[in-house]
């Protein structure tokens, strides 16, 4: 397995290569499988984030889905740490997710665990007549969300603000944009690689509708998802309003936010 360490903003000494390579080696006998970890070290010279000025990425490439795992510390070794642990308990689940015990058990399913859920959950009842992003500021907002117990440590539910779509222009905001290759896939699945790989939110084809959907993270364990119900392009542009690949673009923007 190859172990690549790469520092952004930040010269990697030869002492911490080998400690990465000797922490990592608990990485083979979760993920026999993995063929390449890339570890990422990047400095933050603002003197107001001194508390988490070191930050560590590591991800794990195997034939099955990426695994990703980040940590920031005043420290770099202290980063590593951390960024490990998440990395190690997240493919312990995966490990998990794969047994089969005595070829007949298998672990509960996000769809059986969360069957008792509204519809409004699971499937994001929201008003056409609102902006995406509006409503999708509502279901994370803590001040308006229906009060459930945080479970998972240190999380944040995500926010966001409506998009103004003729302000596009005008913004100041840098997008990052990145293409990746979609594979349908079902609901459960979108949610497991979600947490593989930490987001709060993940983009997806849905095998059963053969939709593009995104699944977000609401409060605690509580998901949400939504489905684009694609039209005609030709009326939304004369209309000044965005096509729909556009309109996802800006929730995702919005929840990442």
């Amino acid at each position: 397995m190859e172990v690549v360490v790469t520092g952004r903003h930040t010269d990697v000494k030869e002492r911490f290569r080998r400690h990465v390579e000797d922490k990592l080696e608990k990485v083979n006998q979760l993920a026999p499988r993995a063929q390449r970890i890339d570890v990422e070290v990047s400095h933050e010279s603002n003197r107001r984030q001194a508390s988490s000025c070191e930050r560590v990425e590591i991800t794990v490439r195997d034939k099955g889905p990426v695994v990703r795992a980040e940590a920031c510390a005043d420290d770099p070794y202290a980063a590593l740490d951390l960024a490990t642990n998440k990395l190690l308990e997240r493919l312990r689940r995966a490990r998990d997710r794969r047994k089969v015990h005595h070829g007949r058990h298998r672990p509960t399913s996000v769809r059986q665990a969360t069957a008792g859920l509204s519809d409004e959950v699971l499937t994001g009842a929201f008003d056409p007549a609102r902006p995406l992003a509006e409503q999708v500021a509502a279901e994370t907002d803590p001040a308006t969300a229906a009060p459930t117990p945080a479970v998972m440590a240190g999380s944040t539910p995500p926010t966001a603000s409506p998009v103004d779509p003729s302000a596009e222009d005008a913004s100041p905001v840098v997008i990052r944009e990145k293409t990746h290759d979609a594979t349908p896939m079902t609901l459960d699945q979108a949610l497991y690689e979600m947490e593989l790989v930490g987001h709060d939110f993940y983009l997806f084809v849905d095998a059963t509708t053969g939709t593009p959907s995104v699944v977000y993270r609401r409060r605690g364990w509580d998901y949400g998802v939504i489905h684009l119900q694609l039209q005609d392009a030709a009326p939304a542009e004369a209309d000044g309003h965005r096509p729909a690949g556009d309109a996802l673009t800006a929730v995702l923007g919005a929840v990442a936010r």
